[in-house]
């Protein structure tokens, strides 16, 4: 089966936009691509962890990288069948904060799929993709729709 670039567009901008808490933590999609996707998060006052300093909070950026690797997984596995996935487990490095006031972009390759697991990679960042906030090591099971 294979799914159209719209197709895979829309159903990624649903997911990333309609899901109750994507959709109050400001996700927006930035792109899509089988085995990749890429999400944005505007800085916003009530996303912030630490009034002090202005930067967006750590739980943010778990959500924002958890997110962004279902994505890439889901981006992959759509034209393989699988009904829906779950995070089985979530490796985050924080190598520092984000800049005070500063917009957060995470993008996520799925990198090997087998029967049943998800193998992913992603990082995330606010000016520099190449000064990363944190990366995420992740694996997901996939349940298969029924035939």
């Amino acid at each position: 089966m294979t799914i159209t670039p719209e197709a895979l567009r829309d159903a990624a901008r649903h997911m990333v936009e309609t899901v109750p808490q994507a959709s109050a933590l400001g996700f927006k999609l930035i792109s899509v691509e089988p085995s990749r996707g890429s999400i944005f998060t505007p800085w916003r006052e009530e996303l912030v962890g630490d009034h002090d300093t202005g930067v967006i909070a750590g739980g943010v950026i778990t959500a924002l990288l958890d997110h962004v690797c279902g994505l890439a997984v889901t981006s992959r596995s759509l034209e393989g069948g699988f009904l829906s996935t779950a995070t089985l487990d979530l490796r985050i490095d924080y190598m520092r904060p984000a800049a005070p006031r500063a917009d957060v972009t995470a993008s996520a390759h799925c990198y090997k799929l087998t029967r049943n697991i998800a193998f992913v990679r992603a990082h995330a960042f606010d000016a520099d993709p190449e000064d990363p906030i944190a990366t995420a090591q992740a694996a997901f099971v996939l349940k298969r729709a029924a035939p």
